[in-house]
């Protein structure tokens, strides 16, 4: 049986593109880096709820949680503009470095199953690092699964993440993106009544 590494970012993302991968005989095997997530409780939330579904689901799980946000923020400072193509860059390479090493017959991501992420760019990152390291990258667009994945998600009770991950997204959600605080209006709406 041929053997993928699967980047994942949550639990929610993961829940197609498994599914999918294994339709096409592909034994999946999870892995999760992501040092870019911010703040570190969110960092553990998604994580949590990654391994609970993983064991679900008899998903093995390679786990990377020393959580080196310092290289992430260090690589971003001054470039803020480019943090989408640093953070893929990043994670990405981990992955197919990971898969060389292992003797996985290819890697793949989540990144190819959310609508909010740049899907051409992380395409175009995959397949560098699929070159640099010499293990070949499996694409398929996750996407088409995207409204079957949030529901089920849902109905899982899944935990489910309000923005990308890096501080700039959390900013960019929960502050807006111009650099001025969002409507207030709108951020209350977002959040529903007072408790």
């Amino acid at each position: 049986m041929r053997r993928i590494l699967l980047h994942t970012c949550c639990g929610p993302c993961t829940i197609i593109p498994v599914e999918r991968l294994r339709e096409q005989d592909w034994y999946v095997h999870g892995f999760f880096f992501n040092p870019n997530i911010h703040p570190y409780q969110e960092f553990g939330r998604r994580l949590d709820t990654l391994r609970s579904f993983a064991r679900g689901i008899d998903l093995p799980l390679i786990v990377r949680d020393d959580y080196d946000l310092d290289s992430f923020l260090r690589q971003t400072v001054f470039r803020e503009q480019q943090r989408c193509t640093i953070c893929y860059t990043l994670r990405l390479e981990a992955a197919a470095r990971l898969a060389l090493k292992s003797r996985f017959d290819a890697f793949t991501t989540t990144l190819l199953y959310s609508r909010h992420q740049k899907h051409d760019l992380a395409v175009e990152i995959a397949r560098e690092a699929s070159l640099k390291f010499g293990i070949p990258f499996y694409y398929e667009d996750f996407r088409s699964g995207w409204k079957e994945g949030q529901e089920r998600s849902r109905t899982l009770g899944m935990y489910r993440q309000q923005y990308c991950g890096c501080i700039y997204s959390e900013r960019d959600r929960f502050h807006g993106g111009t650099g001025k605080p969002a409507d207030r209006n709108e951020a209350r709406r977002k959040q529903g009544p007072p408790k």
